[in-house]
């Protein structure tokens, strides 16, 4: 079998397909978390904090050049290194309600998986039937 051959059944197998939606519907489905927490969330976070920035919060590490802005884009611009734990609060933000929604879904799923009733067993084979006949007349 050659290697083509063998990467085309591994590329067509349903789990692989549904990897690959998954990672693309995930991208988008993280970039939607993404503009809700720095769109939505953060800036009424911050107003509620007194009109604070969560996005230019940093400490410089380095001696700040004069006449360099104090933001963030402006020390990054300057080559002064910056811990900006701004952004990470930010990030961490955005992964919490990313894992919370998932940790929805994930028992929504596990809820509708235990709602299913059992299947019912397959009839009885026929053969199965007559013997169980036999044996019953036999016992009479």
């Amino acid at each position: 079998m050659g290697m083509m051959q063998e990467f085309r059944e591994f590329a067509v197998k349903g789990n692989v397909i549904d990897l690959a939606v998954g990672v693309i519907i995930g991208g988008a489905f993280g970039k939607i978390v993404g503009s809700l927490v720095d769109d939505v969330i953060m800036p009424l976070v911050g107003s509620v904090l007194g009109n604070l920035d969560f996005s230019n919060l940093y400490l410089p590490l380095g001696a700040v050049p004069e006449g360099t802005a104090r933001t963030l884009a402006a020390m990054k611009e300057a080559g002064v290194p910056v811990l900006a734990y701004g952004s990470f609060i930010t990030v961490t933000i955005n992964f919490i309600i990313l894992a919370f929604i998932i940790f929805m879904m994930v028992k929504q799923v596990n809820r509708l998986k235990r709602a299913e009733p059992p299947a019912a067993p397959p009839a009885t084979p026929e053969d199965v039937l007559l013997l169980r006949e036999i044996r019953d007349s036999l016992q009479k």
